[in-house]
């Protein structure tokens, strides 16, 4: 039996829509569809490029200090300007902060409410899961509201507000950080670690950084009443780790800058090929973006590097054309990008020998949130212990903003994020923005190879297609974000899909 369904997906950030065919319960084939137009590339056109600083922040409300971040360096590459460490660590400080909140809220407020799901109401477990992760009323859930807004403070206390802050400069940060400011940042770690410690994985972050290995994972969590153990044994059950593959080469661009070595990322950049176990050298240069079946036109219609990229939309309904997601590419090929990415290119022993015996699937691709948390919150610590140390240092170099190329590329919490900017006679000429779900919610291309997301949906079964929870289980451990558009366009009749 071969049927179509279209899902409109609740609880992302965006507007996301799949049109998925199914075959005798199976999917076949899958059609990613971002259903809004993003014109920040428009926009920036024919401004200053300090303008940016200021307009590139509201492209997400989520991920706002990593487009800051991103936009910031993408001007310092064109002028020639490095900051001062003590810069380096707010903006260290303040983007880990984002990254532990957003982490947070997608795991707890995203992800675990659709474990609520009443097909599971069989399982041993599934009264411990309501009582955790149900919508608005489980434990967990009320916690990471309460946890998740506190952290993301610090962002407040060095950049005055957030989201959309803009104390990120070309030569350092507009901030003075004061012995008051790095204690009361400080305070809010601390508490939120006691808090990830007890509650979250049930035991301290020293014994947990000891976990090296699945089976080190297993026996650490077996018997653990934590929600990490809790998660980690019903997923299992579930079978989310069969499921929601997609492509198998990961890519991170490298993150928190080291403050005496800029030139170097303390999360290293790169790609790893999971299926040959095999690390690779990142080049930017092999990046490019497809329109073949986005609603854009190109006279040329060929795939472009984003210092070339045109952004000239063009709805065409009754064409092959799909989305307003590009499709981003590296060397032609599809890829995934992500905490799961980011943690296993920064060779993290659990999270590789998790995916080596495994394989990418959807709970591991979720679990490596909490992974990236309990490793975030050391190194954010670490950072304001030297913040402290050094507090007398400079945070600002002034330089001239000169014409030229420039990139800024980062992490942000969803994956790797890319700024490149050209500026001719002090006016932005060329802008484009390639965020993370651009990469894993990309369409076809020329060659029509489906996106990550489209190859992570098929083949997945499906129990039933008028409520398809292993849907959301997939789409969801990917943490897709389309917030960063203006509306356009809508569709036909769609299933509204969400649970609890």
């Amino acid at each position: 039996m071969s049927r179509r369904i279209k899902v409109q997906l609740n609880r992302v950030e965006g507007d996301l829509e799949l049109e998925l065919e199914i075959n005798n319960g199976v999917v076949t084939d899958a059609w990613c569809i971002g259903t809004m137009y993003r014109g920040f590339e428009q926009i920036l056109l024919g401004r200053e490029p300090m303008d940016a600083l200021a307009i590139t922040p509201r492209v997400c409300g989520i991920c706002s200090t990593a487009h800051l971040f991103a936009s910031t360096l993408a001007i310092e590459s064109a002028s020639s300007i490095t900051p001062p460490p003590n810069a380096i660590r707010v903006r260290n400080i303040c983007l880990l902060a984002e990254e532990i909140q957003s982490d947070c809220r997608q795991t707890f407020l995203m992800f675990c409410p659709d474990l609520c799901h009443p097909s599971y109401n069989k399982h041993p477990l599934y009264p411990d899961i309501q009582e955790h992760f149900e919508e608005m009323k489980g434990k967990v859930y009320q916690e990471a509201v309460i946890n998740s807004r506190s952290i993301i403070e610090i962002v407040a206390i060095f950049g005055g507000q957030w989201p959309h802050s803009s104390y990120m400069v070309p030569g350092g940060v507009t901030s003075l950080p004061d012995i008051a400011k790095v204690m009361s940042a400080i305070s809010v770690t601390t508490n939120y670690l006691d808090w990830f410690e007890n509650n979250i994985l049930g035991m301290s972050l020293n014994k947990w950084s000891e976990i090296d290995s699945l089976d080190a994972l297993n026996n650490a969590l077996s018997g653990n009443k934590s929600a990490a153990g809790l998660l980690h044994k019903f997923c299992h059950d579930i079978g989310l780790t069969g499921i929601g593959g997609g492509s198998s080469l990961l890519m991170s661009y490298g993150s928190i800058i080291n403050p005496d070595v800029p030139e170097k990322r303390i999360r290293k950049p790169g790609l790893f090929e999971s299926n040959l176990q095999q690390f690779e050298t990142l080049n930017q240069q092999h990046i490019t973006e497809d329109i073949s079946y986005s609603w854009y036109y190109d006279e040329e219609n060929q795939p472009r590097h984003p210092h070339d990229g045109l952004t000239q939309p063009k709805f065409s309904p009754d064409s092959d054309r799909y989305t307003w997601a590009k499709a981003p590419r590296y060397q032609g090929k599809v890829v995934q990008t992500g905490p799961l990415a980011q943690l296993v290119i920064d060779n993290d022993p659990l999270m590789l020998d998790c995916l080596v015996k495994q394989g990418c699937n959807s709970w591991l691709r979720q679990f490596a949130r909490i992974q990236r948390q309990a490793k975030s919150i050391l190194l954010l610590k670490q950072q304001l212990e030297e913040l402290l140390s050094y507090i007398d240092e400079p945070t600002m170099v002034h330089m001239p903003i000169t014409d030229g190329e420039g990139i800024g590329m980062i992490e942000a919490a969803r994956g790797s994020l890319g700024h490149w900017l050209r500026v001719e006679d002090n006016k932005i000429t060329g802008y484009q923005i390639i965020t993370p779900t651009a990469w894993n919610a990309s369409p076809r291309d020329k060659d029509k190879k489906s996106g990550h997301i489209e190859q992570s949906l098929i083949g997945l079964p499906i129990t039933n297609p008028d409520d398809p929870i292993e849907i959301g289980h997939v789409v969801r451990s990917h943490d897709p974000c389309l917030v960063c558009t203006v509306h356009v366009i809508g569709s036909g009749k769609k299933h509204r899909y969400g649970v609890c």
